[in-house]
């Protein structure tokens, strides 16, 4: 209610209500060739980083 302005807590609660949190957790992949990768993009996944060796990828729950 502060951070948006609103003296009235009801104008706060139609924009809360627009958002979508989304969920903090994440199933996790890796790939070790361009054939995993390419699988795992087209599954929604999104890459992370590089980790010995290995390319490691995320998708919200």
């Amino acid at each position: 209610m502060k951070v948006l302005g609103h003296r009235n807590i009801q104008n706060t609660t139609l924009y809360t209500q627009l958002i979508s949190f989304e969920s903090d957790e994440y199933h996790s992949a890796t790939a070790t060739t361009v054939q995993d990768a390419q699988k795992l993009v087209e599954a929604g996944f999104e890459y992370v980083c590089d980790f010995n060796e290995v390319k490691v990828f995320r998708k919200r729950k």
